[in-house]
């Protein structure tokens, strides 16, 4: 799937509100180029509950990193360690039972090198980012 079939870029000063904060430098460079070709975005809008316990509090829930709302797709950046996508892979599995006809787009590692190859970007490290 290519995430920006059709769309048009548009001029770099067009960034993602200042406020926001992102988990990490890849998903804030993720984001940019996003704005670059004016797709618009919400960022972690929704949490999926996976499971509760007996008394219905949530115990496991999947919220993904991104929302395309022009797409009506989810997207999910993993660009961690491998023993973390192991258990993020059981959350997404989760999801996917639970939740089928929700569109889910999950970006791993090396997607994400590809990706931002292609547009002239180095990947950055899967570092938390100042304030998250």
């Amino acid at each position: 799937m290519n995430l920006f079939e059709g769309a048009k870029r548009t001029h770099p000063s067009r960034r993602h509100p200042a406020a926001q904060h992102f988990a990490n430098e890849v998903e804030r460079d993720f984001a940019h180029l996003l704005d670059l070709y004016g797709l618009q975005w919400r960022y972690e809008p929704r949490d999926f509950v996976i499971a509760r316990d007996e008394r219905g509090r949530t115990t496991r829930s999947f919220r993904p990193d991104f929302y395309l709302p022009r797409l009506d797709l989810y997207v999910e950046i993993t660009a961690m360690r491998q023993a973390l996508v192991t258990q993020k892979n059981s959350k997404i599995r989760g999801f996917r039972a639970l939740f089928p006809e929700v569109r889910l787009e999950v970006l791993y590692r090396r997607d994400l090198e590809d990706f931002f190859t292609r547009h002239g970007l180095a990947l950055p490290e899967c570092r938390p980012t100042q304030g998250a």
